[in-house]
């Protein structure tokens, strides 16, 4: 049986190139919003600074809230647990950085408490959050 000119045969391969551009879109989506979710776990109201520069991406964010609360990566500890948590990432990876996001109304005092702790474990790179006005 002949083929006729506009006639095409049976399908040989499946396209999978928009399949994988909207994988694609899906996971960047996924990407952007995922630190937004992890900050809502405690409010921390921190200070504005006029010039401020970006924490580092690999920076691990220790917050300090208005009720004493301390949190390492939205999981809430006490003050001993945090040194033993940082003393066995410092230990693992060696050179460990944190943000400190530290809640305006705590009192100067505690905030240098908290730092003394973290440099405690043996961190040596602490910065504070800040935000830009």
């Amino acid at each position: 049986m002949a083929h006729l000119a506009g006639e095409e045969g049976p399908i040989a391969g499946i396209n999978v190139t928009p399949l994988v551009d909207i994988l694609l879109v899906v996971l960047i989506v996924f990407m952007a919003t995922a630190p937004l979710l992890q900050r809502r776990a405690i409010k921390v109201d921190v200070p504005q600074a006029a010039r401020h520069e970006r924490a580092a991406l690999e920076a691990l964010t220790v917050a300090f809230s208005a009720t004493r609360e301390i949190s390492l990566a939205g999981r809430t500890l006490s003050p001993e647990a945090l040194s033993a948590e940082l003393s066995r990432k410092v230990a693992a990876s060696g050179g460990v950085q944190v943000t400190l996001a530290a809640d305006r109304k705590i009192p100067y005092g505690e905030v240098v408490g908290l730092l003394d702790r973290i440099r405690a474990a043996g961190v040596t790179k602490v910065g504070l959050e800040v935000r830009g006005k």
